[in-house]
């Protein structure tokens, strides 16, 4: 049975709420504060929250709650001497603000350290590791390329990562110049994807918190969001929205998606989309949970190109404004009484979503 649970917030360690609801951050020159910015923009999503946010319980078979377990510059230089010698004379510094999955550290100027904090996020190391460098080649623009896996040592209990620093800021409002023209971008960079061979990648699971899966598995906590909620949200209207994705049934190829298509997970450089990072939740399966974006940052006009241009059908359209839905409604209801910012964020985002459905059905 699930359970509503709130979930303390770390001591200088956790991302800030609501990153993939909210809006775009001020265009920051400085390199730190640009890793900062990433970081703060990243999802808010199943197994990878941070604070003042509606999670779940569950059989620890299905959907468990992470042991976070984080580490120092110290742990990280001991792992580089050991493993990688020849990058020993590197620094290593931790980035401005760090992220919920996984934690990283800068390794000099061109390379980045990223470990797991907990078992379930280790998950996704040796899938990033298999597939980035094909997904690499198939794809228009740069994505994180694993230089080194490093393995478990000094203590430190899961495999870990050696990656490229891709430069750039986070996507939003003030860093975009053509909200229409990044959308196109975009979605041309999801068809991409889409398009690269889907033989023996990684179906849905925990390494992904299930996206590619059936929205089924959170119909209960996005009902119990819904009480919660009550006299705050639309009741019917939402519920009647939630309905319709998960009668929205997925019957078709399985396809790779991305898996958490966010605003601190798009790199923007000059205006322009210039990057796309962080693959721990990507799969194959139902792209449907790689259109949320199509709320969380775009507008009417965007988001039409946005959906024209990757050619969604009805179908996964609805899918998709069920997992922004479930986004939404848990931050909402995990801020309602502790933090204004993020309910507003998150109200924000429902109010597109009932917009746009309103309109459009």
């Amino acid at each position: 049975m699930w359970s509503l649970v709130r979930v303390v917030r770390p001591i200088d360690h956790g991302q800030a709420s609501l990153p993939s609801l909210v809006g775009g951050r001020p265009w920051v020159r400085d390199r730190a504060a640009r890793a900062a910015a990433v970081h703060h923009a990243k999802s808010v999503a199943i197994g990878r929250l941070p604070c003042d946010v509606v999670t779940v319980t569950s059989d620890p078979t299905t959907v468990p709650v992470p042991d976070r377990r984080l580490v120092d510059v110290s742990l990280v230089r001991r792992l580089i001497v050991r493993q990688f010698p020849q990058w020993s004379d590197l620094p290593v510094r931790p980035v401005a603000t760090s992220g919920w999955d996984n934690q990283t550290f800068h390794l000099g100027d061109l390379m980045s350290v990223r470990l797991p904090t907990a078992q379930e996020y280790a998950l996704a190391v040796d899938k990033e590791h298999r597939w980035l460098p094909i997904l690499a080649r198939r794809v228009p623009l740069p994505i994180p390329v694993p230089l080194a896996k490093g393995e478990p040592d000094e203590g430190f209990a899961f495999h870990w990562s050696v990656n490229e620093w891709i430069d750039g800021d986070p996507a939003g409002i003030d860093t975009i110049g053509d909200l229409t023209g990044f959308a196109e971008s975009l979605a041309a960079f999801l068809a991409a994807l889409r398009h690269v061979d889907p033989t023996g990648g990684p179906e849905p699971g925990l390494h992904n918190w299930f996206r590619g899966g059936p929205l089924q598995v959170y119909d209960s906590q996005t009902r119990q969001a819904i009480a919660v909620l009550d006299g705050h949200v639309p009741r019917d209207t939402v519920t009647e929205i939630w309905q319709s994705a998960l009668r929205a049934a997925w019957d078709g190829r399985p396809v790779w998606f991305h898996g958490d298509v966010a605003q601190g997970n798009l790199l923007v450089r000059d205006g322009a989309l210039a990057a796309v990072i962080d693959f721990g939740t990507c799969g194959v399966g139902d792209p449907a949970c790689d259109v949320v974006i199509a709320w969380t940052l775009l507008s009417r006009a965007s988001r039409e190109a946005f959906r024209a241009r990757l050619d969604v059908d009805p179908g996964t359209w609805a899918r998709g404004r069920g997992w922004a839905l479930w986004k939404a409604l848990i931050i909402y209801a995990g801020a309602l009484h502790s933090d204004h910012t993020t309910a507003e964020d998150a109200k924000r985002v429902l109010g597109e979503i009932l917009a746009e459905y309103a309109e459009f059905g």
